[in-house]
């Protein structure tokens, strides 16, 4: 029975449905983190009756024909873009982006890796870095004399040092914009690396044509919405369950023709 296999397959996907949701669910306090969806396609199909078949020596045809669907399957899953809610730390060295970029940070491999979690430090040699330790590019070190740190909207990074009247600029932060963000490979510690499907960076000023701002001393929530996701899940239990009745349906089908005497 086709059934068995169908109802299977849509098993299978509402399970990969609940593991992305409970992703979304885990990184709901997730600096930057962005929610995820996912996208299914139908099966090939078996005609049994292909439509448009000629039916008589008159040319009469068949309208519509006889499919059969063989199931459900994995298409994509997306990752949700949309801005997360700033929350306000009064840490000079927590930033947040208000719009669209990234944060490009050199990993120990010498790759480039962009992120969105804004909650960074200075190493001991005064860099900027992550809270992994990871150099902000471009690299931006903060003299040690230094008594306030304040950068702008658009990336600047001044410092106040003692004894000296006005700020001093120690370098221009830059985010990254890709021409497909979907495209981007997550590779955990809220990291991202650009793909040949997400296009290569184009780096910019902050503020510049479609690029967001720096929001000093607040953090960039994560944009999952816990209501949302409540629901999904669910939704998703609900139809797990049916493709499981259907199964179990199947099965009694199949039990009553074997008892037939």
């Amino acid at each position: 029975m086709r059934s068995l296999s169908i109802a299977a397959t849509g098993m299978l996907a509402q399970q990969l449905n609940v593991e992305v949701i409970s992703n979304n669910i885990a990184n709901i306090n997730t600096t930057g983190f962005k929610r995820q969806r996912a996208e299914f396609h139908d099966l090939l199909y078996q005609n049994l009756l292909r439509a448009g078949t000629t039916t008589s020596d008159a040319g009469t045809i068949v309208p519509s024909g006889i499919q059969i669907g063989l199931g459900v399957k994995p298409a994509a899953i997306y990752r949700i873009t949309e801005q997360g809610s700033l929350v306000i730390t009064d840490n000079s060295l927590d930033l947040a982006i208000n719009g669209k970029g990234y944060f490009a940070v050199e990993l120990p491999s010498g790759e480039t890796a962009y992120t969105r979690a804004g909650a960074l430090g200075r190493s001991p040699d005064g860099d900027l870095v992550t809270s992994d330790g990871y150099i902000i590019q471009p690299g931006i070190t903060i003299p040690d004399d230094a008594v306030d740190i304040t950068i702008n909207a658009e990336g600047e990074v001044l410092v106040s040092i003692d004894g000296q009247t006005a700020p001093t600029n120690v370098g221009q932060i830059q985010l990254a914009n890709f021409p497909n963000e979907a495209g981007l490979q997550a590779i955990g510690d809220n990291l991202f690396l650009e793909t040949q499907a997400s296009g290569a960076a184009i780096l910019a000023t902050p503020g510049s044509d479609g690029y967001g701002t720096i929001q000093q001393g607040a953090l960039e929530n994560s944009n999952v919405n816990i209501v949302a996701e409540i629901t999904n899940l669910i939704t998703a239990q609900r139809a797990y369950e049916m493709n499981s009745r259907v199964i179990q349906a199947s099965d009694e089908m199949m039990s009553s023709v074997t008892q037939l005497r």
